[in-house]
């Protein structure tokens, strides 16, 4: 393989990864390639989408197309799809993460959705327009559609209960917008008696009595930056989008106990033991169209702890977080909280589709494109303890007096709480616990936020670590390496920060920056050279006079 000049050294240290030959031991070195890439032929045949395929299923739920109840109609979707070629995903873990925000568009799901057409045709510039209308323009869009998108790390965790602009989104497809009056929900599979449901008639206190919670959803792509960094893994922008600390946040949500719903129908029919939820979006997966469908134990629902809600912090529940009504299950992935809810059957076993049964797999490090197969990944549901430092930032340099103040959050699913967070300034080796009256009040369902200012006597390049106990005593693997897998899901390591420590409580250091400030040169960055004699002649001399020169030769 020939390359460019000046480019092979790029290849040889792995900044251009993406561009690396396949190097097979296997063979004779100069063997011809026959690993296909990305790239293959366009079909012969491109079938046009037919405009009544993807149409409107309901009047009032604009964006809404069944596609569950229609095989046939997803047999033809999926021959649109199969004839014609695609854009591969975007590579951004060999290479750079691109500096634009938003950082990734989703064209090969914007492509699929006009590819169908009819109504998907104009769902992706539809859903962006509903993001730049409920979402603050702090937000960081990984992805503009299907859209994800964090808050910066200095508003994560600047309340302890995340305002709705700023709450994290995750969304698998476009968004639908659904009239309230028009919405919805049917009730079917193993309950005993089928219903049709009105968000007034789950709004009627009389037979449901309603809930109020203080609940956390979180991503299992919740720091999924670091895994990327430390080794990439399957690269997907929408299932691995590169998520930093932000895809997490805390609401109050109002609604009722799906138990209680399962009541009203009868309950359970024999040998019913889970809960199938439909969203109304539309979801792509290997040239098949579907709506979004995942199941959770019905166990999970007898316990009062999936919701379904209409209310997000006091306010009616907005589209982007699944308006009109969506479901919220405590302690869990955050992709079993289904947005957009227009169905729940109940069924003997966990749902087959493809969201539950082919994604959200945590698998051992030695599975890979390799090798892989959906049963030799764990299922995600509860989510394990975590914590992350929002302040200082990673590679910041940072000036202080002894002290370092350091914020963050802390979270444990499956209904178990932070009881603890300690910090470390020396990467690990010894803990400081933050007090618990910096920490914010426990609940079963929710993070807690927390801060201090923990001693730091080092200067230069330091590692402060964070790590979360949770009331069972689960705790966090020290490093990332210890997290990581094919999905990138779940970094569930300690959450490691390097700043450059410089520490005006020591004398010279306090000298030094005075004279920076004196002389009106920059610190920053902290590798620019120095641009001034950091000391004088007279000074040097003196010092190898009375100590001696840096060489002897007896």
């Amino acid at each position: 393989m020939s390359f460019k000049p000046g480019d092979e050294w790029k290849l040889e240290q792995g900044l251009a990864g993406v561009e690396l030959p396949l190097l097979d031991l296997t063979k004779a070195q100069d063997a011809a390639e026959d690993y296909p890439g990305w790239e293959r032929e366009k079909p012969p045949t491109e079938k046009k989408f037919d405009a009544k395929l993807a149409a409107d299923e309901l009047p009032g739920w604009s964006g809404y197309v069944e596609w569950e109840d229609y095989p046939e109609k997803k047999k033809k979707a999926h021959e649109i799809l199969v004839s014609q070629k695609f854009p591969p995903p975007p590579e951004f873990q060999l290479g750079p993460i691109p500096g634009t925000n938003p950082v990734l568009e989703g064209v090969r799901w914007k492509e699929w959705h006009r590819a169908i057409g009819g109504r998907l045709f104009n769902v992706p510039e539809e859903s962006w327009n509903i993001v730049l209308k409920e979402k603050s323009p702090d937000m960081l869009h990984l992805l503009q559609f299907p859209y994800n998108g964090e808050p910066p790390k200095k508003l994560v965790t600047a309340e302890q209960v995340t305002p709705n602009p700023l709450h994290f989104v995750r969304n698998h497809g476009g968004i639908p917008t659904i009239d309230k009056s028009a919405w919805s929900l049917q009730l079917g599979g193993l309950v005993k008696n089928p219903t049709k449901l009105t968000l007034a008639d789950l709004q009627d206190e009389s037979k449901f009595p309603r809930m109020e919670k203080l609940v956390t959803i979180q991503c299992s792509g919740t720091r999924r930056i670091e895994q990327i960094d430390y080794a990439a893994g399957e690269g997907d922008e929408m299932i691995n989008a590169p998520w930093a600390e932000g895809a997490i946040g805390t609401a109050r949500y109002v609604g009722v106990s799906l138990k209680k719903v399962i009541k009203y129908c009868g309950g359970m029919a024999d040998g019913a033991k889970h809960l199938e939820l439909y969203g109304a979006d539309t979801y792509f997966k290997m040239n098949e169209v579907m709506n979004y469908v995942v199941s959770v134990p019905y166990s999970k629902a007898k316990a009062h702890e999936v919701m379904l809600v209409w209310e997000m912090n006091g306010k009616p529940l907005p589209k982007i977080h699944g308006a009109p009504v969506r479901a919220v299950v405590m302690g869990y992935i955050g992709a079993r909280s289904v947005k957009w809810l227009y169905r729940i059957n109940a069924i003997k076993e966990p749902t087959r589709a493809p969201v539950q049964s082919r994604e959200y797999l945590y698998f051992n490090q030695q599975v890979g494109k390799h090798n892989q197969r959906w049963i030799d990944g764990i299922q995600i549901q509860e989510m394990p303890v975590s914590s992350a430092i929002m302040s200082p930032w990673n590679k910041q340099v940072v000036v202080h007096e002894g002290k370092v103040q350091v914020k963050g959050w802390a979270y444990s699913g499956g209904g178990r709480w932070p009881e603890r967070v300690e910090v470390s300034t020396n990467g690990g080796h010894s803990w400081y616990a933050v007090p618990v009256e910096n920490m914010s009040p426990k609940h079963k369902f929710a993070w807690r936020v927390w801060e201090m200012w923990i001693p730091c006597d080092v200067e230069g390049w330091i590692e402060i670590v964070a790590r979360c106990w949770d009331n069972s005593l689960n705790t966090q693997p020290v490093g990332v390496r210890d997290a990581w897998n094919w999905g990138l899901h779940v970094t569930s390591s300690a959450h490691h920060v390097k700043i450059y420590s410089v520490n005006k409580a020591k004398e010279r250091t306090r000298a030094r920056l005075e004279e920076f400030h004196e002389r009106g040169v920059g610190f920053l960055p902290i590798t620019r050279p120095t641009e001034f004699p950091t000391m004088s002649w007279d000074d040097y001399e003196e010092y190898f006079e009375k100590y001696g020169p840096r060489d002897v030769d007896d």
